[in-house]
């Protein structure tokens, strides 16, 4: 009330009359808003991908057939259909994991191995990164032997627990095979590879153009807190506290308040949004 009578007093000096909206006018000049207070908010952090890679011990024919004939792609349409009997989604043919089987069947005649880790100690993980493939979960099925065809040898996979896992592993979306005819060991022979995978474009990865603008914003907010600073310490040093001068600086620093307020409340908003996406990749990864 004090301020208040000081105002009208001032009026009463300067032969003029002030009405009670002029007055809440004139006072709220002189009147500071307060930013919102900084809370640096914690970003969820993206988890490092733990890759998972399922195999099992390679398969071999227990009946030859001298007719035999194997085709890759008649390999991937008996796993789909082994698949679809037990309702799960038929896997999606990838050319980059056929090329990454191919390379692991052409491997295993060259150096005359069979077996899931080379002589060189290559394993299914470094072939499908070897061909720039990026998996959260990968699977290999291997096999030698002239099988009838197709049909048999998947169904020599699913008679064995391992093989079986990886042809109805609901994680995977996608597939690669390859078939290859060669000597090995002194007599000619099949050799068929399976790559499973469950790609990592299939978790959702948050935008990393949404973490950019935040911390593009964070920088901002704590320029503008400095700027707040500065102002408030001069606006007090400022005399007299009246006139132009001084309206001037306050006007600036509520503008400045203002711009700050809406600033941070854009920024928690979007490290809300960003921390939500990460939580779905992350759950994703998990599996």
């Amino acid at each position: 009330m004090k301020k208040v009578f000081l105002i009208l007093i001032l009026a009463v000096v300067f032969g003029g009359i002030l009405f009670w909206s002029e007055i809440l006018d004139f006072y709220s000049k002189f009147t500071l808003r307060l930013p919102q207070q900084w809370v640096e908010e914690k970003i969820t952090l993206v988890k490092e991908t733990e890759k998972q890679i399922i195999t099992s011990s390679p398969l071999i024919a227990e009946k030859e057939d001298p007719e035999s004939f194997l085709t890759a792609a008649g390999i991937i349409k008996w796993t789909n259909s082994q698949r679809e009997e037990y309702g799960l989604s038929p896997l999606e043919e990838n050319l980059k994991l056929n090329n990454s089987a191919a390379m692991k069947a052409k491997d295993m005649l060259a150096k005359q191995y069979f077996d899931h880790v080379s002589p060189s100690g290559e394993e299914v993980d470094d072939l499908v990164e070897a061909v720039n493939y990026q998996f959260v979960v990968i699977g290999e099925n291997l096999a030698l032997g002239n099988f009838q065809d197709d049909e048999i040898l998947v169904q020599g996979w699913m008679d064995s627990p391992g093989h079986r896992q990886n042809i109805l592993n609901q994680k995977y979306q996608e597939i690669g095979t390859a078939v290859l005819q060669g000597e090995f060991e002194g007599r000619t022979t099949w050799l068929a590879v399976q790559h499973f995978a469950l790609p990592l474009s299939a978790c959702p990865q948050p935008p990393e153009e949404i973490l950019a603008e935040i911390k593009l914003n964070q920088l901002q907010l704590k320029e503008m807190e400095e700027d707040l600073k500065k102002l408030e310490s001069e606006i007090k040093r400022t005399r007299p506290r009246w006139g132009t001068n001084y309206d001037e600086k306050v006007e600036k620093y509520n503008n400045i308040v203002s711009e700050y307020n809406d600033l941070l409340s854009l920024t928690q908003a979007l490290i809300s949004q960003y921390n939500n996406q990460v939580v779905l990749f992350n759950e994703c990864v998990a599996g």
